[in-house]
């Protein structure tokens, strides 16, 4: 018999798995010709209040210098610019270009078609059960890493 742990962590992997695989097919399929680590990084920069190199490497939970080698792929792909602080030359402002907002349109719009899906399909808003449970796990990883 499988143990429960062995099952919570395969469906974990798997579903993790397929959201990236079938996000990254719907937005080729929509023209976006970025990998989904660039796609999570202009998402980061937009989501942080202060979108500082050190705020965006915290918020992916990544090294400075993995972000770094991202955003020079994105600076030089012209979707995203960054700005050094004129009073703390330390600080590096990164900034979303037209065509980053555009990127993040179609991410949102490829997000919001999933829920929707999840809900028409499994009717979550009848399974408090579910709901509870992914709240749980929600916060479980939160407060883990």
């Amino acid at each position: 018999m499988v143990s429960p742990k062995t099952v919570i962590n395969e469906l974990l992997v798997d579903v993790f798995n397929h959201i990236l695989s079938i996000e990254a097919d719907v937005l080729k399929q929509k023209g976006v010709r970025l990998s989904m680590t660039e796609v999570h990084v202009l998402e980061a920069v937009r989501n942080v209040e202060t979108p500082t190199m050190g705020n965006v490497a915290h918020k992916l939970r990544v090294t400075l210098g993995t972000l770094t080698t991202s955003v020079n792929v994105l600076v030089r792909k012209g979707y995203l610019t960054r700005e050094r602080d004129e009073s703390d030359r330390r600080k590096v402002y990164l900034a979303l270009t037209d065509n980053a907002i555009k990127v993040l349109k179609v991410h949102d719009e490829f997000h919001d078609e999933m829920i929707d899906s999840i809900f028409k399909d499994l009717e979550l808003e009848k399974d408090e059960v579910l709901l509870k449970s992914l709240e749980n796990i929600s916060q479980y990883f939160k407060q883990r890493y």
